[in-house]
């Protein structure tokens, strides 16, 4: 999956300059992703808002702060994870990104989660669940399950933050469930 690109740094400067889909001309900048380049934890989620647009970073506003809280209950930092999107660039309005900008941000998934090799990638919401999955089942169904995924890792399906806000105090509870199966999972890939 990573022959496409020499190193990680390659990896990061082509996808910088990327304008393979329509997103390309209406962001303010490329949303790569943030993080240990080595870690044992990947999240991924769907695309950059607003917040990320700007700033550069994945998961930086009101849902970025509750990820970075879920990630403190099991004992990490943002800085021991990695967090990426499916998507590079922010789908104007933060609409749902089309296929054609999946399709082209693929290959810069598929290759950071090669050169990361995390034993557990986490997926955050119904777009990331069902492209490293490649199902047609839902959140709902799938969330707080792992499934096998490449060489050994799983993938567990959690609510997106952003669902977790909207949705309030059972949603949030569903969300600490998972990650007390996410930390488990990490624990027994040790």
């Amino acid at each position: 999956m990573t022959a496409e690109f020499a190193s990680f740094d390659a990896l990061r400067i082509e996808a910088l300059a990327c304008t393979r889909c329509p997103l390309a001309p209406t962001r303010t900048q490329v949303v790569f992703g943030v993080g240990n380049e080595h870690a044992d934890l990947m999240f991924v989620g769907e695309g950059p808002g607003a917040d990320e647009d700007r700033t550069g970073e994945p998961f930086v506003g009101r849902a970025g702060k509750l990820l970075t809280s879920l990630i403190g209950d099991i004992g990490l930092t943002r800085a021991d994870v990695y967090i990426a999107n499916v998507v590079k660039c922010r789908p104007p309005g933060n609409r749902d990104p089309h296929p054609v900008e999946i399709d082209a941000c693929r290959p810069y998934l598929e290759a950071q989660i090669g050169f990361i090799a995390p034993k557990v990638v986490v997926t955050l919401g119904n777009f990331a669940t069902k492209l490293l999955l490649d199902t047609k089942v839902g959140i709902t169904k799938l969330r707080g399950s792992r499934q096998p995924f490449r060489d050994g890792a799983v993938v567990i399906p959690v609510l997106h933050p952003s669902a977790v806000l909207r949705n309030g105090g059972a949603a949030l509870a569903q969300a600490r469930a998972d990650f007390v199966v996410i930390r488990r999972a990490l624990a027994e890939s040790s």
